[in-house]
């Protein structure tokens, strides 16, 4: 009978790294390693399994066809793995050890800051990994196990998760003072000059939500997308150089605050985006996740009634 080889975890480690940065030495120090400890792993798993996996030259780093399946299992092999040793963990207290969060840049910078200290207080044996990424990398961390879970706003394609609503934010238009919009109590999306709008550059959902609150073609093609994040968008604005969209979230936070900007609300039927944390399906930490988002909603309630 042949005798059959089975990877350790740890090679499978060393291999997924390499895939994701693409250089022996930025895997091995991601993976807290030497480089000659990397490599001899993942020589170890080729001679064992008898294939190649990594086409090695001076300059690049190149998979094999073969490679990038083993890769590929390998994801769902590791994430097993901790999942496994979340099953167990989850089994003490709720909300303690280690847990990786994945927040998109249009909510970490406006719901973190007053969530955290909060969280320190009620949990403090839980030690929070926090990663700013936007939804598509954030989605891919979750599904292959980087991160436990994602806190981001729909609609966006999210694959098979379980989800928990935290709140629903409306958006606004920022205009400086002095623009003709400012008299109005709301602002309709046929009032918006596509030659004035500025967007978050792609990659950002609230460019996408911000579109489709307006439901007008036009302003895909039109709009001035040049924002690398909702601070550079407000200045901007502040200098008279456009008008944007901003989610409630992020008023509440104080983003205009030193500016002589004015935020109306959308007058639109989808005029919001809807905040959430998601999970894998078969996470057994899920019951640990809705008491996570029942802090989260419970925030936002406060920030609500601060408001009023």
């Amino acid at each position: 009978m042949k005798q059959t080889y089975l990877p350790t975890l740890k090679q499978l480690q060393y291999l997924v790294a390499l895939h994701e940065h693409g250089h022996f030495g930025r895997a091995a120090e991601n993976s807290f390693v030497s480089q000659s400890t990397l490599s001899a792993g993942i020589r170890e798993l080729e001679t064992l399994l008898g294939v190649t996996l990594v086409e090695r030259t001076r300059r690049v780093v190149r998979f094999t066809s073969l490679g990038d399946r083993v890769v590929a299992k390998a994801h769902r092999l590791l994430r097993e793995a901790e999942e496994l040793a979340e099953l167990v963990a989850s089994a003490g207290k709720p909300l303690s050890g280690e847990l990786r969060m994945s927040v998109i840049p249009t909510i970490a910078p406006f719901l973190l800051p007053r969530i955290l200290p909060k969280l320190r207080r009620n949990w403090p044996e839980l030690k929070l990994f926090l990663r700013e990424e936007p939804s598509a990398s954030a989605i891919e961390s979750l599904h292959n196990g980087r991160a436990d879970c994602v806190l981001l706003a729909l609609p966006y394609p999210t694959g098979d998760v379980e989800r928990d609503h935290i709140a629903d934010d409306q958006l606004y238009v920022a205009v400086p003072a002095d623009d003709p919009i400012g008299a109005s109590q709301s602002v309709l999306p046929a009032a918006l000059d596509e030659t004035r709008l500025l967007l978050l550059e792609d990659g950002h959902c609230l460019r996408e939500h911000a579109l489709a609150a307006c439901n007008r073609p036009e302003l895909r093609t039109g709009a001035m997308m040049v924002g690398t994040s909702l601070h550079t968008l407000v200045q901007m604005v502040d200098n008279g150089l456009g008008l944007t969209m901003l989610p409630k979230m992020a008023l509440d936070a104080g983003i205009l605050r030193d500016t002589e900007i004015k935020a109306l609300p959308l007058d639109s039927q989808h005029a919001s985006r809807e905040i959430v944390l998601i999970w894998r399906r078969n996470s057994p930490r899920g019951d640990e996740f809705r008491l996570l988002s029942a802090e989260l909603r419970e925030d936002r309630d406060m920030a609500a009634t601060d408001k009023v």
